[in-house]
């Protein structure tokens, strides 16, 4: 053992009482934000990261109240800014284990630009994308990842825009973690969770999150208990993609495209399921996993993409050091170019 580790303060077992700051939650009752920050206070004390050395931040919105109810740091950001702060605190204290939260709106409207380039940059940190297909805190109005023809009270003949598909997005901005699950499944959210943590660089989970005052039932099409088997495709490495109430109907590749077949029928064997690989470096596959929708499709939950890549933080703090170890003269860098005289 070495005298620093001899010496250091051994790490204390947290639990998730000990992540819950003891204040009132102001969010509407029932909404599935609660169900979120349950899950990432139950989530955090297997991580094994002191309280001190975590932070939240967000922007604005109903999501981005959450690093009040986190019992770590925070920093509660201005409108679409969160990626901003975030790269910046990462990139300058790199021990720090960060997390992001963000929403549809703050994410995908004003703050798109910051989200696209965080993900590209694959900085090293967390981002919890909740999704309501609407904006809450405004009090309703459609959202960039609402649906054609959805009846807001900024759209009240229906909205004609198109809606964003996040982790398509994600993928084109070429992250390295994508995953999607739903505020009701708390199981699969904090394998997910768990997942994302243990991931180097930008981790993005998009949550489908009931806003039950504003756009209930956004996604109970596929989340009602008598359908949800037969609509949602849990994606797990290196298993079939099948699903469904007895396990039969799976995705297979026909006539070189993505479609869905009952195994048993039709000629259609096990071998001919394909097999999920989120660490495939080619995101061809996740991608089109990004596009399936009900009815065509059942709803892919779980990670798409999980794979590496030089983190941004990185490489930022070897360029520092790579820099500083350098001993240049003020006068040398003042003197190092062209200069002139002025008469």
């Amino acid at each position: 053992m070495s005298s620093e580790q001899a010496t250091s303060t051994p790490l204390v077992k947290l639990s998730k009482r000990d992540f819950d700051p003891g204040i009132d939650v102001r969010w509407c009752p029932g909404c599935g934000d609660y169900s979120i920050l349950a899950n990432v206070q139950r989530a955090l004390p297997a991580m094994g990261v002191p309280r001190e050395k975590i932070v939240f931040i967000s922007g604005i919105g109903c999501s981005s109240r959450f690093p009040y109810y986190m019992n770590t740091f925070g920093f509660h950001t201005i409108h679409g800014r969160a990626p901003a702060f975030a790269t910046g605190l990462k990139a300058h204290r790199p021990d720090l284990d960060v997390w992001m939260v963000t929403g549809d709106g703050d994410g995908l409207s004003i703050g798109g630009n910051h989200l696209i380039h965080i993900l590209r940059r694959n900085l090293n940190v967390n981002i919890l994308l909740f999704n309501n297909r609407i904006y809450g805190l405004t009090k309703g109005q459609y959202s960039p990842t609402s649906e054609v023809g959805k009846v807001t009270t900024s759209s009240p003949v229906g909205s004609i825009d198109a809606p964003f598909r996040p982790l398509s997005l994600a993928l084109g901005a070429e992250a390295t973690f994508v995953a999607r699950v739903i505020d009701t499944d708390a199981k699969m959210m904090q394998e997910v969770l768990m997942a994302a943590h243990a991931h180097q660089g930008t981790s993005l989970i998009e949550i489908y999150q009931n806003c039950n005052v504003f756009n209930d039932g956004a996604f109970a099409d596929i989340t009602n208990k008598e359908d949800k088997l037969d609509r949602q495709l849990a994606l797990k490495a290196g298993e079939p993609m099948r699903f469904g109430k007895d396990g039969s109907k799976a995705i297979i590749m026909k006539n070189e495209r993505l479609t869905v077949a009952t195994v048993g029928e039709d000629g259609v064997s096990e071998d001919d399921v394909l097999v999920h690989d989120p660490a495939n470096p080619d995101p061809s596959m996740a991608f089109w996993l990004t596009r399936f929708e009900h009815p065509e499709f059942p709803v892919p939950v779980g990670v798409f993409r999980s794979v590496e890549r030089p983190c941004y933080d990185e490489s930022f703090a070897r360029q520092i050091d790579e820099a500083s170890s350098e001993k240049t003269e003020l006068r040398d860098l003042l003197y190092g170019g062209d200069t002139w005289t002025v008469e």
